[in-house]
């Protein structure tokens, strides 16, 4: 579906080209941050060098963040699991950080499962690879309520 050039999927994840809706400012700066550290270390090292470098330099952009943070799974309000997002800026946006050939749809599920198990509603994947790029997912809370309620029904 495609509305006002924001293109969301069947799940209700958004995704879109333009900086539109929640958190837009933040995630315009973060994404600032992240081409500043490309253009200085290039490409070509491992995930935990681009995560440290993201770190000190979202910090001297003003900016709190968290790294390695843990995300936990629960079913019927038991703990099932958990992930590890590489960073949380503000409180409020997830970073999955990549060094890959390109974005893939692997990389889009992993970060929509931080977004889905969160309150967090918005998450960046920052690939670090040849050509840098950056791909903003937002999946609302509203949606994680209705698809927790479909379920429910059907329990």
């Amino acid at each position: 579906m495609d509305r006002d050039g924001i293109k969301t999927n069947e799940t209700g994840v958004v995704y879109s080209g333009k900086f539109v809706g929640t958190e837009d400012e933040l995630t315009a700066q973060i994404i600032g941050v992240f081409y500043k550290v490309f253009n200085e270390l290039g490409f070509g090292f491992l995930e935990s060098v681009y995560r440290e470098a993201m770190a000190i330099a979202l910090s001297e952009a003003g900016l709190s963040m968290a790294v390695e943070v843990p995300i936990a799974v629960t079913y019927h309000g038991k703990p099932v699991g958990s992930f590890r997002a590489d960073i949380v800026v503000q409180g409020r946006v997830v970073l999955e950080l990549k060094t890959a050939e390109q974005i893939s749809k692997a990389h889009e599920a992993q970060l929509l499962h931080y977004l889905r198990a969160s309150t967090m509603e918005i998450g960046l994947i920052l690939n670090f690879g040849q050509l840098p790029k950056c791909r903003r997912v937002e999946f609302r809370n509203e949606r994680k309520q209705n698809i927790a309620k479909s379920f429910s029904i059907l329990s």
